[in-house]
């Protein structure tokens, strides 16, 4: 899987020249610019990923964890994120918490899990972002690949815009989503944009996902076939905050809003979101 050179052995300069010849197969002017191809089993690196850590969104039940090699690691050169049952104390738990303080409220953990980020390692503005992977089965699991806008911090989501380049819900297996988020255009508001593609071989096999994004739209593509394309509509930022970076996100979600919409299966664990690489292009000038 990958590029044919795919080991630790080969020499780094002599694989990024393959790698930089590997992108004229993907289109004229495209420029390999950051890429990982999980050559050396242990921990992803640190130097490209980090971690999400605890009950974080959507009221899903997983407890991300970090750097634990159950749930993250990298075997067989590609990335493995793996989800197991649990019983795990919740360090934040508080038994006087507040409704809304979802993940304190929650005494133990049901699954464990892994959420990995180039958040403060890497970021981009525009490009071709392609990632080669195999998502799990199990109703109730929910992998997704994708982008948030590095201001969160400052906006807010969804201000800060999200771009879904995949995401797959166990309870309709061979379904490939990408969706796009911002403060006018979101789920919350009913009026969220995207589309899906069917693909029932995305349990069984690898597929590569990939948005291909400029100022003007965004592409989104399955093994090269688009399926979405979405134009800046030149309204401003609540409907295309998409000119400031993003930085990537690889996770395995358990339940929550959507991915517990049909509930879980709890005999279908553990479960692994494999992912044989992450290569980003960009074009002269961007």
């Amino acid at each position: 899987m990958g590029l044919t050179m795919k080991t630790s052995s080969f020499p780094l300069f002599l694989w990024m020249v393959a790698a930089s010849a590997a992108v004229v197969a993907q289109g004229a002017g495209w420029k390999l610019v950051w890429a990982d191809e999980f050559s050396e089993d242990g921990a992803p690196n640190p130097a490209r990923w980090g971690y999400e850590h605890g009950f974080v969104r959507n009221q899903e039940l997983q407890y991300y964890t970090e750097a634990k090699p159950e749930n993250a690691r990298v075997e067989d050169g590609m990335l493995v994120i793996e989800s197991h049952q649990a019983h795990l104390p919740n360090p934040g738990f508080r038994a006087d918490a507040s409704p809304r303080r979802w993940q304190q409220r929650r005494e133990f953990a049901e699954y464990t899990s892994a959420s990995l980020t180039t958040r403060g390692t890497a970021s981009w503005t525009y490009g071709r972002i392609e990632v080669r992977a195999k998502v799990p089965a199990g109703r109730g699991t929910w992998p997704a690949i994708w982008m948030l806008g590095t201001n969160i911090g400052e906006v807010g989501w969804p201000a800060c815009g999200e771009i879904d380049i995949l995401e797959h819900v166990g309870h309709e297996p061979g379904v490939a989503f990408a969706n796009v988020h911002t403060r006018g255009h979101n789920h919350m508001r009913g009026n969220g944009r995207g589309s899906r593609l069917e693909l029932p071989t995305a349990t069984t096999e690898f597929h590569v996902y990939a948005v291909e994004w400029t100022h003007e739209k965004m592409d989104f593509l399955v093994d090269g076939q688009k399926f979405f394309s979405l134009k800046n509509d030149g309204t401003g930022v609540d409907s295309w905050p998409f000119d400031a970076p993003q930085y990537l996100i690889l996770n395995l979600a358990i339940g929550g809003s959507w991915g517990g919409a049909k509930g879980v299966d709890a005999t279908a664990f553990p479960q692994r979101f494999l992912i044989d690489y992450v290569r980003v292009y960009q074009q002269e000038g961007e």
